[in-house]
């Protein structure tokens, strides 16, 4: 045996708690100031803060600033010390200043309209080239301290941590696949589109809150409630199952986010199916932790850090109690588009993330400061007026949501909509968006009192450097043959148990029900038999796993594939058959100038275009959406919420004057309207001359625009702009701004905008190209004629 020196690099784990306290201030104030917009439409005091704009930047700078910045600094504490090994220094700084270049990059582009439209997916391709680049290092530093570590034992931390770089990569790689149109700035459009490409978002979406907001901070639950409790984990077999069910079984749940859509059943079943089983592993993680308390609750009273992490793992457990129940179709059918997602996402974000990361900065501080927390009181009055806040937030939300769902659907015993002004609903929900509001303020208050607490911490102490003594174990004997973990009982019975569960896709209800039994029966009765015949003294199949790190982290890697895979390849495969039987035509090139103006607006946040095969959403929007409605949109708009009504039926069902109206000044068409004017639409121009390129990208992601199309893009943009003009000049008296006239904005006073040198939109506006995309909507125009035989061919290089 010989022992060896290591100092632990706390720097950078400073460095990451410092930016996560920073931004987690920035993101709830800018939660703060959105919540205040759907209260009060005037707090859209500019283009660029917008509600549309700034709702990205708020998910953005929770998500990856606020609570990236609060794992990476878990991580790199608690792998060093369970790997008894030090990170690489120039990595980790790259790290660092890369991924806050990063947020610092988003929080300049969201504003701008930069934007792919997709949910915690908004960054643009060069930011995702960043994006990409700083996730390697950071895994490249991981994985280069595994492989030096000292203790040869990966505890249950480092399986999380494995599975949470391992499938992010996996999951933002693909759904970030995207074609640029270099000529037209920082856009792109996505390889995938609309059912396909809801499809790659979700299964996205709900996995970067799996394997971003969930699975790192189980490994920092695993790694620092025992530390702050002084209580071994309660259950080692139970994080085992915990870990193996969780990693496999999560990666299947996304499409429960498109139920009762225009998705495939087989997918929105598969969906469906493993969302509800999603309850055994969380719940038993949730149990372990708690569980881990036992013998401590004494201290829970006393210790400000235990009751952030009781809370935490609590509030861990009601979101994925509510996530599974919120997938069964019934209820999605009530509870999708409504207050009430928003009230199961902040219960995670405020509750799980934001009370786990504030356990682990009073814990830590103290310790990489050499100095007791400032004032024990001060981070217990946090405790409450953050638990307060959450609880009001919550409550509003789900009041809210529940109250938008019935009032939707109430329709009169004769028939017909109780509620047909989409209007009625949002004023209903008023007193719970300020109490929304209020609830927010209060959590506010308590991180910026933390922050307080911390800073003081740290000034009245200083850094601590860690050195410690480790015995570096020599190699006796010959290690276990991988083949044989691989191929051991475990991994068998796991495949036949994932086979079995895979053919829910393709077999009857009754049937599906009865192959989810008998995979549940096998692995029941496998871990039943594994447990009687254990061979005590002899090392299990799962603890020889423990001590090969790349043998463990190759079979998370095939577990998280197996259903990315099998739920994604069959939606792709259709897609030729798919575009060769449609009935649709690609957008002009103006309405797709119209499009990107709608998705850098960021009016998706706002509305949808799916209308779901509910008798009420029929009534109040029009016949249901079919796949057929989206094919060619990259990437697509379905919509997650509906702040305002659904859109997919909306083209041609009132005239250009109304869309112009209702841009420039929503309450003269809908009192009550809390969506705030875009009078500067009528002013930011549109570059034409791009038009050509951008219909070149579509067509290289599979839009069949035809080459005469591509090469007259600019001209018939014009075109249908000029009829648009014309129309509104004829019927509303609208002014095209020409050479010695000015432009006048709608909400000035009349007698600036009767001058005689006034006028009222400016040439290539993105008003018209926005109208022009909303007309289109739901409303398919006959294809355009093919070119006569007589025409002369197009040289390749005019399309290319």
């Amino acid at each position: 045996m010989k022992t060896e020196r290591i100092v632990y690099d706390d720097k950078v784990v400073r460095w990451f708690i410092w930016a996560s306290v920073l931004f987690g201030v920035v993101g709830l104030l800018v939660g703060i100031i959105v919540a205040l917009q759907l209260a009060f439409w005037p707090a859209n005091v500019h283009e660029y803060l917008s509600f549309g704009r700034l709702r990205p930047l708020h998910t953005n700078a929770i998500i990856f600033a606020f609570v990236g910045n609060m794992l990476f600094a878990g991580v790199y504490y608690s792998t060093q010390r369970l790997t008894k090994a030090r990170t690489n220094d120039t990595l980790s700084k790259i790290h660092f200043w890369g991924w806050q270049a990063i947020i610092a990059a988003a929080a300049i582009t969201l504003p701008l309209g930069i934007s792919q439209a997709k949910e915690y997916a908004e960054l643009e391709w060069p930011i995702d080239l960043a994006v990409a680049v700083i996730w390697l290092v950071f895994a490249a530093n991981f994985f280069l301290t595994l492989k030096n570590r000292r203790e040869k034992h990966l505890y249950v931390a480092l399986w999380f941590y494995i599975a949470t770089i391992i499938t992010i990569t996996i999951l933002y790689v693909v759904n970030n696949l995207a074609i640029p149109v270099l000529s037209a700035g920082v856009k792109s459009y996505s390889i995938f589109g609309g059912a396909q490409d809801a499809l790659v978002q979700w299964w996205y979406g709900h996995n970067a809150v799996a394997f971003f907001l969930t699975t790192p901070i189980l490994g920092i639950m695993y790694y620092f409630l025992p530390k702050a409790a002084e209580r071994p984990v309660f259950s080692y077999r139970l994080s085992i199952i915990h870990f193996w069910s969780l990693v496999f079984i999560y990666i299947w749940a996304g499409p429960h986010h498109l139920l009762n859509t225009a998705l495939p059943d087989w997918a929105q079943t598969l969906g469906m199916v493993f969302s509800l089983m999603l309850w055994a592993p969380s719940w038993g993680g949730m149990l372990n932790g708690l569980l881990t308390l036992r013998g401590a609750w004494d201290r829970v009273r006393r210790d400000p850090v235990l009751k952030f992490y009781a809370v935490g793992v609590t509030a861990y457990g009601m979101a994925t109690f509510e996530g599974p129940l919120l997938s069964i179709k019934a209820v999605s059918g009530l509870a999708h588009y409504t207050d009430w997602i928003i009230a199961h996402v902040h219960a995670g974000a405020l509750g799980w993330n934001g009370f786990m990361a504030a356990g682990m900065f009073y814990w830590l501080i103290p310790r990489i400061y050499g100095r007791e927390l400032h004032s024990r009181a001060a981070a217990n009055f946090h405790f409450w007026i953050g638990t307060l806040g959450i609880v009001l937030y919550v409550a509003s939300m789900w009041t809210a949501g529940v109250t938008q769902g019935l009032m939707w659907r109430a329709e009169n015993e004769g028939g017909g909509l109780m509620y047909p002004s989409f209007v009625e609903t949002f004023l209903a929900l008023m007193p719970m968006y300020w109490m929304r509001l209020v609830g927010g303020l209060l959590y506010l208050v308590g991180f910026l009192v933390m922050a307080w607490n911390l800073v003081a911490t740290a000034r009245a102490g200083k850094p601590v450097e860690v050195e410690v003594e480790v015995t570096v174990e020599e190699k006796h004997g010959e290690e276990v043959p991988w083949r044989k973990i691989v191929f051991g009982a475990p991994v068998l019975v796991s495949a036949l148990v994932m086979a079995l569960l895979g053919t829910v896709a393709v077999l009857e209800e009754v049937a599906s029900v009865v192959a989810v039994g008998l995979a549940v029966s096998i692995a029941f009765f496998f871990i039943l038999f594994s447990q009687i015949t254990k061979h005590t003294g002899k090392p299990a199949w799962h603890a020889l796993l423990e001590g090969r790190a790349l043998l463990f982290s190759a079979l998370t890697f095939v577990a998280v594939l197996i259903g990315g895979v099998a739920e994604i390849v069959p939606s792709l495969i259709t897609v030729p058959e798919q575009i060769a039987a449609t009935r649709n035509v690609p957008y002009s090139a103006l309405e797709l100038e119209g499009r990107d103006v709608y998705i850098a607006e960021g009016c998706y946040t706002c509305h949808s275009q799916m209308i779901r095969p509910f008798t009420w959403e029929a009534d109040r929007y029009g016949a249901p959406s079919t796949m057929d409605d989206s094919i060619f949109d990259h990437p697509f708009q379905w919509g997650s919420r509906r702040i305002g009504p659904d859109l997919a039926r909306v083209g041609g069902k009132y005239n250009h004057t109304w869309h112009y109206t209702h841009m420039l000044d929503p309450r003269e068409i809908s009192p009550g309207s809390n969506m705030p004017p875009y009078t500067h639409l009528a002013r930011n121009v549109i570059r034409f001359e791009d038009s050509a390129d951008k219909l070149r990208a579509m067509r290289s992601v599979g839009v069949p625009y035809r080459p005469e199309q591509i090469q007259s893009a600019e001209r018939d943009a014009r075109a249908q702009h000029d009829e648009i003009v014309g129309f509104l000049a004829e019927n509303a008296q609208v002014r095209l701004c020409t050479e010695g006239l000015e432009l006048v904005p709608y909400d000035a006073p009349a007698e600036r905008r009767s001058a005689s040198n006034a006028c009222d939109i400016n040439p290539n506006s993105q008003l018209v190209a926005l109208i022009a995309y909303l007309q289109r909507l739901g409303n398919i125009p006959a294809p355009p004629p093919e070119p006569s035989s007589g025409e002369v061919a197009l040289r390749a290089e005019d399309v290319r």
